[in-house]
Order: C-alpha cells, then sequence, then structure tokens
C-alpha cells in the first residue's frame, strides 16, 4: 500500500476505460484500451462499486495520479478523474 502519496509523486496519465471489475482484497481494477490494469486499493471497502464506476467510467478517457517509486510507476491509483471531476482520491 502507498501511504500518503502526493500529487507532486505521481505521474500523470491518461487513459481510456475499457472495463473496471473486482480484484483481490477488495480492489476495484480498471483496464487500459491497450495491456495495462490499474487497482483502487481496497475500492470496495471505501464506498466504491464496480457497477457506479463502470457506469461514471466504461468508454472513457480518464486521468490517473500513479505514485512514482525509484524502480518506476505503480499501477496503483492515488487519484482518478473523469472531465475533471475528480471520482476518487487519497490526497489531503
Amino acid at each position: 500500500m502507498i501511504n500518503n502519496p502526493t500529487p507532486e509523486e505521481c505521474e500523470v496519465l491518461e487513459i481510456m476505460v475499457t472495463s473496471v471489475s473486482k480484484g483481490t482484497s477488495n480492489d476495484i481494477v480498471i483496464k487500459d484500451n491497450g495491456t495495462d490494469y490499474f487497482y483502487i486499493n481496497r475500492g470496495l471497502e471505501n464506498g466504491l462499486s464496480v457497477e457506479d464506476l463502470t457506469n461514471k467510467l466504461l468508454n472513457k478517457k480518464v486521468t490517473l495520479h500513479l505514485p512514482k517509486y525509484w524502480i518506476g510507476t505503480s499501477e496503483h491509483i492515488a487519484q482518478l478523474a473523469v472531465n475533471e471531476e475528480v471520482i476518487y482520491t487519497e490526497f489531503e
């Protein structure tokens, strides 16, 4: 788990969402139109639902903030927005 990410510590990425599903440990997994997957850690425990996110995100371009590590960028979603509306954030 990423503890207290900040916008400055993240890579901003725009993707086209092709699916939203339940992952392990109550994570929500978001797939792009390529081969990449991203996840909201314990999203189901934080009041999000796969059905609601599917309705909001499917076939739309979204903006992700993904924490950066010295070995690369995480698939962990610190913030998710669509049309500049923040749907989920871990930023304080």
